[in-house]
Parts: structure tokens; C-alpha cells; sequence
């Protein structure tokens, strides 16, 4: 698999690779990156599907919000974005807009999957976060080699490269629009979970230490129609480390969803 630059598509400031024709499935990246770490989805689930992969805000080619921003503004920029019903997969703060928009906007969401997201952090967790975004620069960003230690551990990979590149490429303040809301969030509350009721995926990496197995089951466990999987071995990328159980994965949802 390689990450190269995709042809992007437009509409109402937000950018987006499409691939494919069909039933609809979108894609929301995390904090950092950029529509290409979904090119393991669009690739394979693009010969049955109409994929679209969106920048955030800030990222890619999408325009930028003004900061401080909210998980609101996020989420409803991408909502304008999209046209018809269809499946939405979100990854890290992408899964927090996902389940948001399965909130506020369900006559979009046929389906909602959260791939590594968060929930009731614990409290160190919760201070740990809110410190990086504290040290967050305004002029420059951190060296992202903690971040992806974390993601890839000591592994030299296409995808721990493609990751560095994204994560260097971005614009420093709006990297930091992005993440400051990613640390104020602390997951969907449970009266918006019970409020999920079309199918739900709720998936993380067995080896995530911040998006953990136990978020995702206990999230899981709330929305009426939702089940949890865990990946052996996966950390907090896997939809491009393991991306043939993702896919396998999204496809179980996608034909509930479409059925």
C-alpha cells in the first residue's frame, strides 16, 4: 500500500477524495493527518462503494476553522459536506464527530462506525492530554516521534513515514484547533449513546493505550444497536496496520446498515 497525494473533490470548504460508485460510505480522519490514511478502505471497499474521504478542517485542503473551535463546528462542516444518507467511519477525533453526527444529524447516518475512539478518560489520561495540548506551540510543531512510538512502536514503515509526513505537513495553529478540542472532549455522553440507534462498530486496537479495548466495549454495551471488536495486536492506526480486518469489519456494517 502507498500514501501518496490523492485528486481532492470540494464542497462547502471541506475537501475530500472520491473513489467509486454506490452506496455511500464516509470517512473521517484524526487529529494530524489527512484523508489519505482511509487510501487501505478506499482502495478495496471503493469496488462496491461510493467512498468518500474527508479532511478536517485545517488539514488537507479543507478550510481551516477559527480557533478556539468546537467538536459542534467540526462536525457540522462535515455534515454540509455530505449529500446523501450513507455509513460514516470516523478515527480518533473523527470517531467523535461520527458518533456526533449520528447524534445531531442521523437523517445522514444509515450506520456509525468509531474506530479508536475515547471515553470517560481516566483521570491521568484526562490530565495528560489537556497538558499536551497546553504545550502545544504557536509557532511550531512538537517533534512527533512520542506520537508515533505510540502508534507504530520502534517499527521504520511505510506507514509510520506516510504518518510523519502528515503530522509535519499541517499548519501549526491548525493542528492545535484540532487537538484542543480533541483534549476538552472526553467522549460522547452516555444519553448520546443510548440516542445511537442505527448500527454501530465500535473498534480499537487490543494494544491502544489511550483509545482502550474497554472504552469501545463499555461504548458498546450503551448503543442500542452496536457491537465491539477488538484487533490482537493493533494499536492506534490500524485501519492502516490492520487493514484487512477493518475492512472485513466496516463491510459487516455496511451491508446491516444497507440491507
Amino acid at each position: 500500500m502507498t500514501w501518496t497525494v490523492q485528486p481532492r473533490s470540494e464542497a462547502r470548504g471541506i475537501s475530500f477524495i472520491r473513489v467509486g460508485t454506490g452506496s455511500r460510505l464516509y470517512l473521517v480522519h484524526g487529529v494530524g493527518l489527512r484523508a489519505e490514511a482511509w487510501m487501505a478502505q478506499v482502495s478495496k471497499l471503493s469496488a462496491t462503494l461510493h467512498c468518500r474521504a474527508f479532511d478536517l478542517p485545517g488539514h488537507g485542503a479543507s478550510r481551516a476553522l477559527p480557533r478556539p473551535a468546537t467538536l459542534t463546528q467540526f462536525t457540522d462542516r462535515i455534515a454540509a459536506a455530505i449529500d446523501a444518507p450513507g455509513v460514516v467511519a470516523g478515527h480518533s477525533m473523527g470517531a467523535m464527530i461520527a458518533l456526533d453526527l449520528a447524534v445531531r444529524h442521523p437523517q445522514l447516518v444509515q450506520g456509525v462506525a468509531a474506530l479508536n475512539a475515547i471515553y470517560c478518560r481516566s483521570p491521568k489520561a484526562a490530565e495528560a492530554v489537556r497538558r499536551r495540548a497546553a504545550d502545544l506551540s504557536t509557532t511550531e510543531l512538537a517533534d512527533p516521534e512520542a506520537t508515533l512510538t505510540r502508534w507504530f512502536a520502534d517499527q521504520d514503515t511505510a506507514e509510520r513515514r506516510a504518518c510523519r509526513k502528515w503530522l509535519t505537513g499541517v499548519a501549526t495553529e491548525h493542528y492545535r484547533t484540532a487537538y484542543e478540542v480533541f483534549a476538552a472532549e472526553n467522549g460522547p455522553a452516555d444519553a448520546d449513546l443510548a440516542r445511537v440507534t442505527c448500527p454501530g462498530l465500535f473498534m480499537t486496537g487490543g494494544s491502544d493505550p489511550n483509545s482502550t479495548p474497554a472504552m469501545s466495549e463499555a461504548m458498546a454495551r450503551i448503543a442500542p444497536n452496536a457491537r465491539a471488536v477488538i484487533v490482537a495486536g493493533a494499536a492506534h492506526m490500524m485501519q492502516m496496520t490492520h487493514a484487512g480486518k477493518v475492512n472485513a469489519a466496516l463491510e459487516g456494517l455496511i451491508r446491516e446498515a444497507t440491507r
